[in-house]
């Protein structure tokens, strides 16, 4: 016989749920933004940027008041700023290593618990699997990273489909899979715009 909670289709949203809930989305939100803040090379390309900006090298400049010039400055470079913002907290999110495993971990703890499975749901990596050399060439690496992230989907979707126990109860369809991804591709999107403040 098996448990009720088996029994029930366990949805990305219900997982997305549980993870708002229990506080872990904002534990994960606070451990991305420290580590914003230490990343060195995107604070000094902030500062190159600023430094750099038309709104400080214009004449005049510093006769405006520190309110003009952030908005000026708001103005000009929040959209490049952002986008790198944004491309570093994908890479702590993609990281295998970092805050990405914690993810990928504690999404998988969660589905678990929902679904009644037992961990883990992909089996760990073969340890012959050659390592990508990340000095050598970052645009291949990009490449990379990018079938990584649909073998991912794949493999999520997989496991959603998978029937264990014979019958067709717990089969999720791709949209509740792609339902999952673009609320956590919303989720990311909100979590990486930061607030400036003067």
């Amino acid at each position: 016989m098996e448990s009720s909670s088996s029994s029930s289709i366990i949805t990305p949203e219900d997982v997305l749920e549980t993870l708002m809930n229990d506080g872990t989305i904002d534990a994960i939100r606070l451990k991305i933004i420290s580590q914003l803040k230490a990343n060195e090379e995107l604070k000094n390309t902030t500062i190159k940027m600023v430094e750099q900006s038309k709104v400080l090298n214009t004449p005049g400049a510093e006769k405006q008041t520190k309110r003009e010039l952030f908005d000026a400055l708001r103005q000009e470079l929040e959209t490049s700023v952002l986008e790198k913002a944004s491309k570093s907290v994908w890479e702590l999110i993609l990281d295998h290593n970092g805050i990405g495993k914690e993810i990928t971990g504690t999404v998988e703890d969660v589905f678990c618990r929902l679904s009644g499975r037992e961990p883990p749901l992909f089996p760990p990596p073969p340890p012959d699997e050659p390592k990508p050399d990340k000095e050598s060439d970052e645009g291949r690496e990009t490449e990379k990273d990018k079938p990584d992230l649909a073998l991912k989907k794949r493999k999520l979707h997989e496991v959603v489909n998978t029937d264990e126990g014979g019958g067709t109860d717990e089969v999720a369809t791709k949209s509740d899979v792609k339902s999952t991804e673009a609320a956590f591709d919303d989720s990311n999107r909100r979590m990486s715009m930061p607030c400036a403040k003067p």
